[in-house]
C-alpha cells in the first residue's frame, strides 16, 4: 500500500501542474510507515496566464439575462461577441486570467490531491468520526508540510493547516521537526533519524543482514520480498543476528524458514556447507542503547514458541499416513458444481494414468502405477496442520511426509512440484498436466469459463501453467487429445498467443502461422512462429515477404473477379517467359525440400528454403506481365501465382504478415 500511494500521490501531483498553470521537471514520491511524501523539481515562481471562451444566453435575449452573464464572468458589454452553433446564435465572452504566484495556485488544487487519494481501506478518526460523512484516510493524519522552496504553501486538508512541521523518528527524535525548506527536507530527516528513500532503507537492510550473518561466521539466505517489507515497516533499520534451539533443525527447513519469516519477518542464514543454522536475522526500527540486546532476546522469545508450535504440527502431520489424509479429502469441497477434492482426485488419477498410457515416449519412465501414486497423493497436505498453519507450503509438506514415509523418490518430486506453475520430470509433469486440463475442463463444462475481465478461478494462468508445461517439456501431445471442449481449445490456443508475444515474437507473424493450418502441436507451432520471425528479419525474407504479398494480392483481386479459386497446377506447356519457367522449375524444387524439411520438424530449413525463392520470384514480376491479353496464358500465370502461395502456407498464411520498416 506505500509503495502504490507513493506512486498514485506522484501521479495526482503531476496531473493537477498543468491545470494550475504550472509545470515540473520531475515528480517523485517516497513513503515510510509514518510519512508520504512528494517531491515536485522545477516549478516556475508564476502559473501562466489563462485566456477561457465561456458561452452565455442567445442572441437577442433579455437583457437582464445580459447583465446576469456580464456580472458572473467580469467582461464589458462592448466585450461580448455573437456567433453562430449548431444550437443557434448566442453571445460569447473571453475571460483572460494573469498568472498568479505559485504558492498561490497550488494551494487552491493541494488539498484535492490529497483528499481524493484512493485507499484499499480507510478509517475516520477524532472527534469528527462520529459522522460517517467525516474525512477518510489509511490512517489518522497528524500534519501536513507544504513548501515551496522554503515558503509555505497555506491551504486546509482533512482537518488540517498545511505548514512546515514535521516529526522525526517516534523513539529517536520524537516531537516536530521546522522543516526549512523543500531541498532541506531529507537531510533534517535523516538528521531525525528518519531514512525518508524505500530505496536506501533496503540497501541498509540487504548489507546490514548480510554483514550481521557473516560476523556469525554465517551466510543470509536472500529474500528480497523480506527486505522490501521491513524496510515498508522501518524508518531506521537496523538488523540484528539471534539464534535459536539447534533441536528446531530436526523440523524440515522449508517450515522453519517460513515460520521465522511469517512470524518475525527474520531472515535465515546458512552455514558454510550450506545448512540451515539455528539463527535468524530481524530488523529492529531504533539503535538501541544495549546494542540491540533486549531486542533480539525479545524476539528468540517469540520465536522460540513458534517453532515450537510448528514441529508440534510436523510431528502431528508425519504420523498420519498421506492415505489417510488423502482420504479426508472426501471431506473438502473443491466446487459445488465439480464435487469434492477426493471426488477431483479420482479424476486426475484416472487422467494422469490415460496420458502416460497412450504417450509413453512423452513421459519416459512414468510407469502408470507410479502416477497413479503420485496423484493420489499429491493434495493430502491439504488437511495437515502444518499446512493449515501455512497454506503456502503446500507440496512441500506433503513432499516431506511422503519421504518420511518411503514414497518412491518419483512420488515425493511430484508432490513437491505439484503447485509449481510448470514443473519438471516425467512423473511430476503427468500428475500436474492431468490435474490443469481436469481444472480446465470442469468449470468450462460447468459454464464458468471466465468472462471479459472476470476470472474468479485464475483459469487463465492455469491454462498458461498447461501451455508452459507442454512447450517447456517439448511434450507432443496433439491439443485435441487434451482436450475435446471447441471452446476451451480456443481459450488455450489464446494463451498460447499470448504466452508467444510476451516472449517478445511479432503478433502478425504469430497469426500467420495460426492461420495457416492446423494448430495441433504446440511445440511445432512455437518452433514455426520462432523460424518465421528468424525469416523475416533477413533482407531475403523481407523481400520474399514482398513478393508474396504482391501475389497473393493479385490472385485475391483476379479470383474476386472471375468468381474461382485458381489450383497451383499451371501447365508447363504454356510457360512460355524464361523467368516463369524459372520460378515454376524453383517452386518445385522448393516444395520438395520443404516437406523434406517440415518431415524433418526443422522449420528453420524449411524456412531458409522458401527465402531462397526470392531472386526467382523478382525476376517473374519484373519480367512478365501476369494479366496477359491472351486469356489461357493469363489463367495460367495466376495458377502460377497459387502455386507459390501454396507453397507458403505449408508454413504460414502469409497474407496475415503486416509490412516491416
Amino acid at each position: 500500500m506505500q509503495a502504490d500511494a507513493a506512486d498514485q500521490l506522484a501521479r495526482r501531483l503531476a496531473a493537477m501542474l498543468p491545470a494550475a498553470g504550472l509545470s515540473a521537471r520531475a515528480v517523485t514520491a517516497e513513503a515510510t510507515p509514518r510519512r508520504l511524501v512528494v517531491l515536485a523539481e522545477g516549478i516556475p515562481a508564476e502559473s501562466a496566464p489563462t485566456c477561457e471562451e465561456r458561452r452565455g444566453p442567445r442572441a437577442g435575449a433579455p437583457e437582464a439575462a445580459i447583465a446576469g452573464f456580464l456580472k458572473a464572468t467580469g467582461v464589458d458589454r462592448d466585450a461580448l461577441i455573437e456567433r453562430e452553433t449548431d444550437r443557434g446564435r448566442f453571445v460569447f465572452a473571453t475571460i483572460a486570467q494573469p498568472g498568479l504566484p505559485a504558492a498561490e495556485a497550488l494551494a487552491q488544487r493541494l488539498p484535492a490531491v490529497i483528499e481524493g487519494l484512493a485507499w484499499p481501506r480507510a478509517m475516520r478518526w477524532g472527534a469528527a468520526s462520529v459522522s460517517p460523512a467525516s474525512p477518510r484516510w489509511v490512517r489518522p493524519l497528524r500534519r501536513i508540510v507544504a513548501l515551496l522552496g522554503d515558503e509555505v504553501v497555506a491551504f486546509s486538508a482533512l482537518g488540517l493547516a498545511a505548514g512546515r512541521e514535521s516529526e522525526g523518528h517516534r523513539f529517536l527524535a520524537p516531537g516536530p521537526v521546522r522543516v526549512q525548506s523543500a531541498s532541506s527536507h531529507a537531510r533534517q530527516l535523516a538528521e531525525a533519524h528518519v531514512i525518508l528513500s524505500a530505496a536506501e532503507r533496503e540497501t541498509r537492510i540487504r548489507s546490514g543482514a548480510a554483514a550481521a550473518a557473516a560476523a556469525a561466521g554465517l551466510t543470509l539466505v536472500a529474500d528480497e520480498a523480506l527486505v522490501a517489507e521491513n524496510a515498508g515497516l522501518t524508518e531506521w533499520p537496523i538488523p540484528l543476528l539471534g539464534r535459536f534451539d539447534p533441536a528446531f533443525l530436526e523440523v524440515p527447513p522449508e517450515i522453519v524458514a517460513r515460520t521465522l519469516k511469517a512470524n518475525q519477518r527474520a531472515f535465515t542464514c546458512r552455514t558454510a556447507d550450506g545448512r540451515l543454522a539455528p539463527a535468524f536475522v530481524c530488523v529492529a526500527n531504533i539503535s538501541a542503547p544495549d546494542g540491540g540486546r533486549t531486542i533480539i532476546a525479545g524476539n528468540e522469545r517469540v520465536i522460540a514458541a513458534r517453532l515450537a508450535d510448528a514441529r508440534f504440527f510436523w510431528e502431528q502431520d508425519r504420523k498420519v499416513p498421506l492415505e489417510a489424509q488423502a482420504a479426508r479429502l472426501s471431506g473438502i469441497l473443491f466446487h459445488e458444481k465439480l464435487g469434492t477434492y477426493a471426488e477431483k482426485t479420482e479424476r486426475v488419477m484416472a487422467l494422469a494414468r490415460g496420458l502416460v498410457e497412450r504417450f509413453p515416449d512423452q513421459f519416459p519412465g512414468a510407469a502408470p502405477d507410479l502416477v497413479a501414486r503420485a496423484a493420489r497423493l499429491a493434495r493430502a497436505d491439504l488437511v495437515s496442520l502444518t499446512v493449515g498453519e501455512f497454506p503456502e507450503l503446500q507440496g512441500v509438506i506433503g513432499a516431506r511426509v511422503a519421504e518420511v514415509q518411503g514414497e518412491p523418490p518419483e512420488v515425493v518430486e511430484a508432490i513437491r512440484q505439484f503447485h509449481a506453475a510448470e514443473p519438471r520430470g516425467a512423473v511430476a509433469v503427468a500428475v500436474a498436466l492431468a490435474d490443469r486440463i481436469d481444472t480446465l475442463a470442469g468449470f468450462f463444462a460447468a459454464g464458468l469459463a471466465p468472462t471479459g475481465s472476470r476470472d474468479p478461478f485464475a483459469l487463465r494462468r492455469t491454462a498458461l501453467s498447461v501451455i508452459g508445461m507442454i512447450v517447456q517439456g517439448r511434450l507432443r501431445l496433439p491439443l485435441g487429445a487434451l482436450v475435446e471442449d471447441r471452446e476451451l481449445r480456443a481459450f488455450l490456443l489464446d494463451r498460447l498467443r499470448i504466452r508467444l508475444r510476451e516472449a517478445g515474437l511479432a503478433h502478425d507473424a504469430i497469426e500467420a502461422v495460426f492461420a495457416g493450418g492446423e494448430v495441433e502441436d504446440l511445440v511445432r507451432v512455437v518452433a514455426r512462429v520462432e523460424a518465421l520471425c528468424a525469416m523475416l528479419e533477413t533482407e531475403a525474407g523481407q523481400a520474399l515477404l514482398s513478393g508474396l504479398r504482391r501475389a497473393t494480392g493479385i490472385l485475391r483481386v483476379e479470383e474476386a473477379r472471375d468468381g474461382t479459386t485458381y489450383p497451383p497446377e499451371p501447365d508447363p506447356a504454356r510457360l512460355a517467359e524464361p523467368a516463369e519457367r524459372a520460378l515454376d522449375t524453383a517452386l518445385a524444387g522448393a516444395e520438395a525440400a520443404v516437406a523434406r524439411a517440415l518431415a524433418a520438424e526443422d522449420d528453420a530449413a524449411a524456412m531458409r528454403t522458401l527465402a531462397a525463392l526470392r531472386p526467382m520470384v523478382d525476376r517473374f514480376f519484373d519480367e512478365v506481365t501476369v494479366n496477359a491479353a491472351n486469356p489461357e496464358v493469363r489463367a495460367n500465370r495466376l495458377k502460377l501465382l497459387a502455386r507459390l502461395r501454396a507453397a507458403a502456407r505449408l508454413l504460414a498464411d502469409f497474407s496475415r504478415i503486416e509490412g516491416r520498416p
